[in-house]
């Protein structure tokens, strides 16, 4: 026994402890990080390419409606957000925070990325390279080292730590588990197996503390329970601080518009959910949401839409600088267009978390460009984002 646990890490421990015992029921997609500061992070990653056309849409574009067609948005079933943009009618609860003027969408926004692979954009997207797989490490990993930390830990609820939080600071990945509850007897025998192993006994130690910061174990995985979960994680005086959450399924190439309503109104529900469970914490909370990269500009044969390039991210929190959408907006004719075919992007999606980053936590930007930026990547700091920044 004690010859084959040598070789054991952290993190296979961790997610044999709790494929084992049953005792982490969490979400497989949610992954969190401590450090010593009272503000929370959130970072939802839209998986798949989401159509920010039909998110934050332009319905004042002339060139909006015939290149949708039938996808268009009916903007009298929408959320006007302004003169030129309205909100998708599934996400209601996030239109309410925005007349609070606690959130904020940023438009025509993408990566360096512009190849149009999931697998490649998704890594552009979690390393802040200029390429793929250029950079080995996560900016969630490298913004950690920019915060005081207690147990300097991040713990993924997941079968694999997403690449984001992947890096040089530690952390520890639990597989959900779809065995009943284990007992407490068991899990008495279990700390007394390992009381006398002095690596063993601190690594479930660590487990049982995390499994004992969820309020409801119990809870079936749907989009609200998801951010029910992570909230209250989140909301405790010594939990986690930063919070990593996948959602995937963007990929409309048929049947979009049935499929991005359920999209958002899901994302729409697991923020509310966020929203609710964090109570007065909410207040030191910034949520950023993104994609690897947009949808074509114009509707396919297939009722849906392809890959693309520019797209929108959202920036939702209590002390956002919200109720505006951001857009240096490049329009939608034939010659506005990247390769005569997607929305242009104007603003860099690093530069845009780099800024949101760097606000949050009240670090100084030009600190947060050199650790998460690669040389070729840095551009100025976006300002205003937040109210107290």
């Amino acid at each position: 026994m004690q010859s084959s646990t040598n070789n054991l890490n952290r993190r296979d421990f961790l997610r044999i402890i709790s494929a084992g015992a049953g005792i982490l029921l969490a979400s497989p997609y949610i992954s969190f990080a401590s450090a010593e500061t009272d503000r929370r992070f959130i970072f939802i990653i839209q998986r798949g390419a989401a159509d920010g056309l039909n998110t934050v849409i332009p319905y004042a574009d002339p060139a909006y409606a015939k290149l949708r067609g039938a996808l268009a948005i009916d903007v009298s079933q929408a959320t006007k957000l302004d003169s030129l943009f309205a909100l998708h009618p599934s996400l209601a609860e996030t239109a309410k925070l925005y007349a609070n003027k606690q959130a904020l969408f940023v438009h025509a926004v993408a990566s360096p990325y512009r190849n149009r692979s999931h697998f490649d954009g998704q890594n552009v997207l979690e390393t802040f390279g200029t390429t793929a797989y250029q950079i080995k490490d996560g900016w969630m990993n490298r913004l950690l080292t920019l915060l005081p930390s207690a147990q300097n830990e991040a713990i993924a609820f997941a079968t694999t730590v997403p690449m984001a939080l992947r890096g040089k600071i530690e952390v520890a990945s639990y597989a959900p588990s779809a065995l009943p509850q284990a007992s407490d007897d068991l899990l008495m025998r279990v700390e007394q197996l390992y009381a006398e192993d002095a690596q063993l006994h601190s690594l479930w130690t660590a487990a049982m503390e995390a499994n004992n910061m969820a309020d409801d174990v119990s809870a079936k995985q749907d989009p609200a329970s998801f951010g029910k979960l992570a909230a209250s994680f989140l909301a405790k005086a010594d939990g986690p601080r930063i919070a990593m959450i996948e959602t995937g399924g963007w990929d409309t190439h048929t049947a979009q518009e049935g499929r991005l309503a359920r999209q958002l109104k899901s994302l729409d529900s697991m923020i509310a959910a966020i929203h609710n469970g964090l109570g007065p914490i909410w207040q030191k909370t910034t949520i950023v949401v993104a994609t690897e990269f947009g949808r074509t500009a114009a509707a396919n044969g297939t009722g849906g839409t392809d890959h693309g390039t520019g797209s929108t991210a959202m920036i939702l929190g209590g002390d956002v600088n919200g109720g505006r959408v951001l857009a240096d907006w490049p329009g939608l004719s034939n010659s506005a267009l990247y390769e005569g075919r997607d929305l242009k992007p104007t603003t860099n999606l690093a530069t845009l978390i780099a800024s949101i980053s760097s606000a949050s936590f009240k670090l100084d930007p030009s600190q947060v460009n050199k650790v998460l930026f690669t040389e070729a990547n840095k551009t100025k700091t976006i300002e205003g984002l937040l109210r107290t920044s």
